[in-house]
């Protein structure tokens, strides 16, 4: 168990290592975009159909809450909302040319940031955590299909 839990602490050094490394990138991105309506941006661009009450969901928050960063998005220029074709009474929200411009551009600082890091390790370690990574990936996918991964 004593390397399982050096393990753990390992990983959780790495995550916090790897967000400070995408928080550079994003905090030198211009506009720069709060997080939570960054997240707003993120979700509405995963998802084909968003509406206020799955953006809601999505970030945990009240309706009218997301409907603030919506309005705040809205107003900058990077969101829009649209009566669902499908039923009227449905808001559809999409993310205007600007937001995909700059979701396109946080990736690509994200990587670049990322990349710098990576040239600093010896290519057999990025091997290596490649490996792992994706090893990494199947178990808690795994976990989580099987319903074993609990809530912290």
């Amino acid at each position: 168990m004593e390397r399982a839990n050096e393990l753990a602490a390992a990983i959780e050094s790495s995550v916090e290592a790897l967000t400070a490394v995408l928080d550079r990138a994003r905090l030198a991105q211009t506009p720069m975009v709060p997080p939570a309506q960054l997240r707003v941006l993120t979700i509405v661009a995963g998802t084909r159909h968003t509406n206020m009450s799955r953006l809601a969901e999505a970030l945990d928050v009240v309706p009218s809450s997301a409907s603030r960063l919506c309005d705040r998005l809205e107003a900058t220029g990077l969101l829009r909302r649209v009566a669902d074709p499908r039923d009227r009474r449905e808001v559809r929200l999409l993310l205007t040319p600007a937001a995909r411009r700059l979701l396109a551009d946080l990736r690509d600082r994200r990587r670049q940031a990322l990349g710098e890091v990576l040239d600093r390790m010896p290519p057999a370690a990025r091997a290596d955590l490649l490996k792992a990574l994706q090893s990494f990936g199947e178990a808690a996918n795994a976990a989580e299909a099987d319903g074993s991964l609990k809530s912290a």
